[in-house]
């Protein structure tokens, strides 16, 4: 069986086009969202992923349509592969069910992996240099806007440990769930940070 899922960012925005390509290639059922691409609550999507039996195959207009980032993506169809499922894109012809599309699927890994290693990197960097500039132990931990910004990456990677982060970032576990949850998304607490102006993207919040 042939799974559609698509997905618009506003109300305002039209799904027609999504939902003729996704009936012209054959789709029995189609689901939908009206969201951003970053959010991470998608009732239309999750109900497409659970109806999904080996050898169906979900299908999608655009790889943007699926993912919040290339390792949501290569994670999402990482669990499809696992349980037997497909996922083909209209627009740029990928087809996991096939020889090429596979290929293509384990470029997008590569480059996942690619991304969360540089994202490690300059976290660790920004740490080593933070250190260089003299910041003595025994200070209380905070959570900064920059600490913040690699903390919701870190942990939405599930790869991570909260632990592991919590100590790369010189915060305790528990300031660190204070911020963010275990999927990386931030919690209320974390909205001071996230909204400051530019100007005060360095300023510290007491944790």
């Amino acid at each position: 069986m042939l799974i559609g899922y698509m997905r618009v960012s506003t109300s305002e925005q039209n799904l027609d086009l999504q939902r003729d390509g996704l009936e012209k290639a054959g789709c029995e059922k189609i689901y939908d969202d009206v969201c951003s691409g970053r959010a991470t609550d998608r009732p239309g999507l999750a109900r497409a992923l659970e109806i999904a039996r080996a050898g169906d195959a979900v299908v999608v207009w655009k790889l943007d349509r699926i993912g919040r980032s290339l390792p949501h993506v290569v994670g999402l169809m990482n669990d499809l592969q696992k349980r037997g499922v497909g996922l083909k894109v209209l627009t740029g012809d990928m087809d996991t069910t096939t020889t090429t599309g596979r290929l293509v699927f384990g470029i997008l890994a590569t480059l996942a992996e690619f991304e969360r290693d540089l994202i490690h990197e300059r976290t660790m960097a920004g740490l080593a240099a933070a250190r260089a500039r003299g910041r003595a132990g025994g200070r209380p931990r905070v959570m900064t806007r920059k600490k913040l910004k690699a903390a919701m990456a870190m942990m939405a990677d599930r790869d991570n440990a909260a632990r592991d982060v919590a100590a790369e970032l010189g915060v305790s576990l528990s300031t660190l769930y204070a911020y963010v949850d275990a999927k990386g998304k931030p919690r209320e607490r974390a909205n001071e940070l996230l909204t400051r102006r530019s100007t005060k993207r360095d300023a510290t919040v007491q944790a």
